[in-house]
């Protein structure tokens, strides 16, 4: 891996792991480091390293942190904490799916460590989870590690496949209500760019979303100084294939940044207050931390500056002309 991705440790022993993260001196406490920028970095105290390695596809690691709890790190990037995923995954799963008249089915790209999934089971008329993940490794050690999922991977709805999601959806006759890209941010040299692009979103993920039916996607940082890495550009991408495009933002705190996702569809989205918070009483089995109907209407309305870049993106995805967060894939891509 070519970032200078770092874990602080007491005992003056420095080591590495192939490509992977150095482990590298501290003092008071171990901690681990995100290059997050050339000039940037964001830290965390740790309690203990859980897993470390490099998969087929990807650089992994799974922490607990001090101030987060368990939090998966994959190519270098945080990818979720225990103490604030929720907010992530509720922002991520139920805009779409309070947004459709009767979602019954779903189809996850990525959303390996279940969260996706056991949000998306929540829904009362929710009759089969698709959850497809290419790596293995990372299914797997969050199946053993991440107990609040445990309940998402046994439940009987939840059909999990270990697979490109591109090719998952070529193959599969059916169709979905609800498609979601719950996938690792692009960074070069990853698996999963690919599944941004224009071409993909065209050819081969709207022909398997039903009638109404709707896809979203986290779409990267949406900060001020951050979304013009790869938010503008997923979200003008995403215009260029579907009638109606929704952007929104949640500030996530182990992310360090406000955080964005797009939610597109040929047909009208039902996002008014009262009729969300409605169905969310109606439709969803327990209660929810972070989203409300309140809550989503508040993040759809973008600040200026963020507003005018994405109104003014041209930048369209496709497989040669492709923006990166700063950051570096060490496994092979995919088979795309």
């Amino acid at each position: 891996m070519g970032e200078a991705v770092m874990f602080l440790l007491p005992d003056d022993h420095q080591k590495s792991i192939n490509t992977a993260p150095e482990y590298v001196n501290g003092h008071d406490s171990s901690w681990f480091e995100e290059v997050i920028d050339d000039d940037l970095k964001w830290s965390f105290a740790l309690n203990s390293v859980l897993h470390k390695g490099i998969s087929e596809y990807q650089d992994i690691v799974l922490l607990d942190t001090k101030r987060f709890g368990k939090a998966l790190v994959i190519d270098g990037k945080m990818q979720s904490a225990e103490s604030d995923e929720f907010i992530y995954h509720e922002c991520l799963i139920h805009p779409p799916l309070l947004s459709h008249p009767k979602p019954k089915t779903a189809f996850i790209m990525g959303g390996g460590e279940g969260s996706t999934a056991r949000e998306a089971l929540k829904h009362k008329s929710i009759e089969k989870v698709v959850m497809c993940d290419i790596d293995q490794e990372v299914v797997a050690f969050c199946r053993e590690h991440l107990t609040a999922n445990k309940e998402a991977f046994c439940n009987k709805k939840l059909d999990l496949v270990i697979n490109d999601a591109k090719v998952e959806l070529e193959e599969r006759k059916e169709k979905f209500d609800i498609i979601v890209g719950d996938l690792a941010d692009p960074v070069e040299g990853g698996p999963c760019y690919q599944l941004y692009t224009k071409s993909f979103y065209q050819q081969i993920l709207k022909p398997k979303l039903n009638t109404h039916g709707i896809f979203v996607t986290q779409a990267g940082p949406a900060g001020v100084f951050t979304h013009q890495e790869v938010f503008s550009s997923i979200y003008n991408t995403i215009k260029q294939v579907f009638k109606y495009v929704v952007a929104y933002t949640a500030h996530v705190p182990s992310f360090a940044d406000e955080w964005g996702w797009v939610m597109a569809s040929d047909t009208p989205f039902c996002i008014e207050q009262e009729k969300m918070d409605k169905k969310i009483q109606e439709t969803i089995n327990g209660e929810l931390l972070f989203l409300d109907g309140a809550s989503f209407c508040s993040s759809t309305v973008l600040n200026k500056m963020v507003s005018s870049s994405l109104k003014n993106e041209t930048h369209v995805y496709t497989e040669d002309n492709a923006r990166f967060i700063h950051g570096q894939g060490v496994g092979k891509k995919s088979n795309l």
